[in-house]
């Protein structure tokens, strides 16, 4: 037997809708609600009262319309209503940056403070992360949670490190930091927290294969607006595949894997930095066109071989994105026809919309993403 919707239900759904209609459009008069969600005024007028009332949302000046009298008043979410904080775990640094609810980011911040696996590490990142959160004005009950990005596997739950050898932190547990704050935390792979600001910005994406280019190879599957974690929790580890068995060293023990190929480290010198080298470059210099052909061969390589596998889009991001330019995807595509067994469409490569800041700021989406999730009443 079919269930019958309870009042309760239609008037939570009612809620739902006008609050994520304010969300899309940003700045909307009580007649644009009504009109569009086909839902009476006075039904609209005390969501907008309630809604009003607990600080979701705001009156933002008027609207214009085409008709006499007077400007109809208009309305918007409350932004910062809610706020989440990313943390990227580094070596050398910790990074910090707080989001609005439209992933916005508020302010950011970076500590250099070493990684260490003691107790006296968690409790003085804890303490700048409560330093940061405070500097920004946020509240207790603003504040949704703290999602911290780490260069290592994590377990589906989201609590512990599975696999850790760059910072040497395998089994390193959320307990480490949730004892000195009072506040939802979860780990999230670097990889995966880029992949998931690269869908924030790009909501038609659906399917693609997301590479972090950065100090180190990192990569995440985007299907069906999902990233696939894999059963053990090591999907898309790509970085550690074998090109060139004889080759340098990686951090994994093995030698020639891709993340000595086809990562920022791979490609730079010593303290050398990025705007360094592409700007010789960019100026033609030939010692710095060597390099960059050679990383584009291994590059080029790498993508082929991952392209035969999953058929998809591929985002070029991390912080190399910022640097690429059309004329070295033209580059790459030459380089793959000439590997691929097939006649090679050059539509398939896309430079990362998201180029800066993603780790941090795909560390705090999630958070943001439970919480319209619930006002939807999902």
């Amino acid at each position: 037997m079919k269930k019958s919707i309870t009042p309760n239900q239609i008037k939570q759904n009612n809620r739902s809708l006008i609050y994520h209609y304010i969300y899309q459009n940003h700045k909307v008069s009580q007649q644009d609600i009504s009109y569009d969600l086909r839902l009476s005024r006075p039904t609209v007028t005390a969501n907008l009262n309630a809604m009003e009332q607990e600080g979701l949302i705001c009156k933002s000046g008027q609207i214009d319309t085409e008709y006499v009298g007077r400007k109809a008043a208009a309305y918007s979410i409350t932004a910062d209503y809610r706020v989440s904080i990313g943390v990227e775990i580094l070596k050398e640094e910790v990074k910090m940056i707080a989001v609005d609810l439209y992933g916005e980011k508020l302010d950011r911040t970076v500590y250099e403070i070493t990684y260490e696996y003691e107790e006296s590490y968690f409790k003085t990142v804890c303490d700048k992360i409560l330093e940061f959160k405070d500097s920004i004005g946020a509240a207790d009950e603003q504040l949704l949670g703290i999602g911290f990005a780490m260069q290592a596997l994590i377990s589906p739950d989201r609590q512990t490190v599975l696999y850790g050898e760059i910072l040497s932190c395998t089994g390193l547990s959320i307990e480490n930091f949730t004892r000195y704050l009072p506040y939802p935390c979860a780990f999230i792979h670097d990889a995966d927290s880029a992949a998931v600001s690269e869908m924030w910005v790009s909501r038609e994406l659906t399917d693609a294969f997301y590479l972090s280019l950065s100090r180190h190879l990192g990569a995440a599957i985007i299907s069906k607006g999902e990233i696939l974690t894999g059963k053990h929790g090591h999907n898309s580890t790509i970085e550690h595949i074998q090109l060139d068995p004889g080759g340098a060293l990686c951090y994994c023990g093995r030698r020639g894997c891709m993340d000595t190929l086809c990562s920022l480290s791979a490609l730079l010198r010593g303290p050398e930095s990025p705007d360094e080298f592409f700007e010789g470059v960019r100026r033609k210099e030939p010692s710095f066109l060597e390099r960059w052909d050679g990383f584009l061969d291994n590059l080029a390589q790498a993508v082929n071989l991952l392209h035969l596998i999953y058929d998809t889009d591929f985002i070029l991001g991390g912080y190399l994105a910022q640097y690429l330019r059309e004329e070295d995807l033209e580059a790459l595509y030459e380089r793959i026809r000439k590997l691929t067994p097939f006649a090679e469409a050059q539509d398939f490569l896309r430079i990362s919309k998201m180029p800066r800041h993603n780790v941090t700021i795909g560390a705090a989406l999630p958070f943001v993403q439970t919480f319209l999730n619930e006002v939807a009443g999902q």
